[in-house]
């Protein structure tokens, strides 16, 4: 699945000559953490966030006035902090230069940017021109309908049973022997030996993803590989 396929069309975007105080009520109207900011043409010049707003000498989150040490060594450094908490307008407080994707981008990547950037929401370009954005929440979107259709799923016993197989082999650090998996209609079993509590969370993870699972019964017993205790 690429970007293009979920990405939100209908854009809200402001100008960087737009007022913070028109920026801050249109992300509050639109229950938006985030706006694009284009220029005349529509080129994507910035991103401007509640993060950017976080410090502003109006609410008195500016911060504590800087040291001598940094007055006297970082005076353009406290120049640009003092536009950033008292500037008016969006270019004088937005992000330039954010991090894009392309439509063309695979969702899988873009979801990896997110998590690693911090950040909620990535602006959609094609050529310099903003054409979409794409955002955590359309990321759950899509999960949710997902999970929605693994539920409605009805496969039969043996079926599922196979799924899980199938789904530990693929997997490399699973163990290769000592599970046994029985479904019950549809209620899944699972038995044998584990040798860490990671690795029974996560097969029990396994067979809570297969399709059609209403169940999981976990009946493994871990067995500590230093004492050699076990503990179901």
């Amino acid at each position: 699945m690429n970007v293009s396929e979920l990405m939100t069309k209908k854009l809200i975007s402001v100008q960087p000559g737009t007022s913070l105080a028109d920026a801050a009520r249109i992300m509050l109207d639109q229950h938006v953490s985030g706006l694009p900011v284009v220029d005349a043409l529509g080129k994507l010049v910035g991103v401007v966030t509640e993060g950017d707003l976080l410090r502003r000498a109006e609410i008195g989150t500016a911060g504590k006035p800087a040291g001598w040490l940094k007055t006297f060594f970082l005076p353009d450094s406290l120049a640009a902090d003092y536009v950033k908490t008292h500037g008016r307008h969006v270019s004088e407080v937005m992000t330039a230069e954010p991090i894009t994707v392309t439509p063309q981008t695979a969702l899988a990547d873009a979801a990896a940017l997110m998590v690693s950037k911090h950040i909620k929401r990535l602006p959609v370009v094609s050529e310099g021109a903003l054409v979409g954005v794409v955002s955590r929440t359309d990321l759950l979107r899509v999960l949710a309908l997902k999970l929605i259709e693994i539920q409605a799923c009805k496969p039969s016993d043996v079926e599922i049973a196979e799924h899980i197989k199938t789904s530990l082999e693929h997997e490399n650090w699973t163990p290769k022997a000592g599970i046994h998996i029985e479904v019950k209609s549809g209620v899944v079993y699972l038995k044998g030996i584990i040798m860490s509590d990671a690795e029974k969370q996560a097969v029990n993870v396994i067979a809570e993803n297969a399709p059609g699972v209403k169940e999981v019964v976990d009946e493994l017993v871990f067995v500590d590989p230093a004492t050699g205790m076990a503990f179901q």
